[in-house]
């Protein structure tokens, strides 16, 4: 089975990488839960999970990821990343994140997406410099 999670760990990314909020959502199970914890509520099902998706495109259009550390287990994997962008205000995007996922039946049940709050509000912030 961990190869089976490591496999989906890798379609999944490549969702990611590619900005491509159907295909994300479409590797959830019907009932997944995506939870951003930096203050916003969990959202549930793949339809809210691909608008969560398409949001933090907009956000960060050139949303890049660099894998730092990955663990992957029977049903789950954790991995750190360091974000980088730039935000749609114009703030420079350079943000840890730490990814605890659930796996259920081949798709993800649970992502838990924890952030560098202060760095990602810093980086998502009106750029003051440009007015």
């Amino acid at each position: 089975m961990t190869a089976a999670a490591r496999d989906l760990f890798e379609r999944y990314h490549a969702c990611w990488e590619s900005r491509d909020p159907d295909r994300i959502a479409g590797l959830h199970t019907a009932d997944s839960v995506f939870h951003l914890h930096s203050g916003q509520d969990p959202v549930r099902g793949q339809a809210a999970i691909r608008e969560a998706a398409a949001g933090m495109f907009e956000l960060v259009p050139d949303l890049a990821f660099d894998l730092v550390s990955l663990r992957v287990g029977e049903d789950f994997w954790v991995v750190q990343w360091k974000l980088s962008g730039t935000s749609a205000a114009g703030g420079a995007v350079d943000i840890d994140l730490a990814d605890f996922i659930l796996v259920e039946n081949g798709a993800v049940k649970e992502k838990h997406s924890y952030v560098d709050g202060v760095a990602m509000q810093a980086a998502l912030a009106p750029n003051r410099a440009a007015s």
